[in-house]
């Protein structure tokens, strides 16, 4: 019998919560472990956190990563913030334990750019101890620039790449409609922009890691973040935005070489939006465009993309990886 993966899940918020649940599904792995500093949570059967229809599980939420690591591990999937300076400890904890890793956090997705020091310490404590860690999801790690990669495959040349994201946030989760800003006044927006709390993390990444795979030296990544206003009050399960009122954030990161855009990036996310898509487009040889309709429901394509990668972070060379290293493969219930 095929030996079972062993998998903590670090942090219990609606993304890990819904991770959880998944990994349930998945016949060769075996929930180990669960950790979450939350008081409220902290104690409690990881299950009935989850919100799991088969609850109890028996897996007791711990609140330090250091006694969910006492016994053999092979994996943890990590979701507790976007910041990689604000995870480093939790990260170097798994590490150190001789553990794989798999990380929701927006900024571990490509981090060689903004943060190449904690880059190399990742890397070099991964390497000590065999192991690979990654920063994936849905955006980072999928739509805007795995995808956009992966189509590049068809072409014989690329000069300019092109990734636009429009995303009813109407459906998705609290802590993401707070994120974008949904509810305020344009003032406080941008003030809290200013202050660094209101946004998507993760688009800058995105940008060096089309860069890089597509072989363009960019000398420039610049992005932009302005509200987009409700024009009608648009009601949501967790709250209501009055017409005049942010209802979301639009975002744009360019990849400047020698004064010339090659790649731009293209976020709305905002509550009530209209004719929600991914697209994609690569112009060059030959000129390819790809569009979702609907686009990629964030939540659960981030849990599947989070799960998805085990396998694959398992198998991989030891060191720092992004989802440019990683093969892309649906993880299916029951090992072959």
């Amino acid at each position: 019998m095929r030996k079972k993966i062993r998998v903590v899940q670090f942090g219990v918020g609606p993304i890990g919560a819904s991770i959880a649940r998944l990994m349930r599904q998945k016949a060769s792995l075996e929930i180990v472990g669960a950790v979450d500093n939350d008081p409220a949570k902290a104690g409690r059967d990881l299950g009935e956190i989850a919100g799991a229809s088969d609850a109890p599980w028996g897996i007791m939420i711990v609140p330090e990563i250091s006694a969910a690591l006492q016994r053999p591990v092979d994996v943890v999937v990590h979701t507790t913030s976007s910041y990689l300076a604000n995870v480093m400890d939790e990260l170097i904890a798994c590490l150190s334990a001789g553990c794989c890793v798999v990380s929701t956090c927006e900024e571990l997705a490509y981090p060689f750019r903004k943060h190449p020091e904690l880059s190399a310490r990742l890397d070099a404590a991964a390497k000590d101890e065999g192991v690979a860690l990654t920063g994936t999801g849905v955006n980072p790690g999928f739509v805007m620039d795995k995808l956009v990669l992966t189509l590049s495959a068809a072409s014989q040349r690329v000069d300019w790449a092109r990734a636009t994201r429009i995303v009813d946030a109407s459906n998705r989760r609290l802590p993401l409609q707070k994120k974008i800003g949904a509810g305020m006044d344009p003032y406080e927006f941008r003030e809290q922009v200013a202050a660094g709390a209101i946004k998507h993390h993760g688009l800058p990444e995105s940008v060096a890691m089309v860069a890089d795979g597509l072989g363009f030296a960019l000398d420039d990544i610049s992005e932009t973040i302005e509200p987009i206003l409700a024009e009608d009050t648009v009601k949501t399960e967790f709250l209501e935005v009055a017409a005049g009122q942010v209802a979301g954030v639009h975002q744009i990161a360019r990849g400047i070489s020698a004064g010339q855009e090659r790649i731009f990036m293209e976020l709305q996310m905002y509550v009530g939006a209209k004719e929600p898509a991914d697209t994609v487009e690569l112009r060059g040889e030959p000129n390819l465009t790809l569009t979702i309709p609907g686009g990629t429901h964030g939540d659960l394509a981030t849990a599947a993309i989070a799960v998805n990668t085990i396998p694959a972070i398992l198998a991989a060379p030891a060191g720092l990886r992004s989802v440019r290293d990683l093969p892309v493969a649906f993880f299916p219930p029951t090992a072959t």
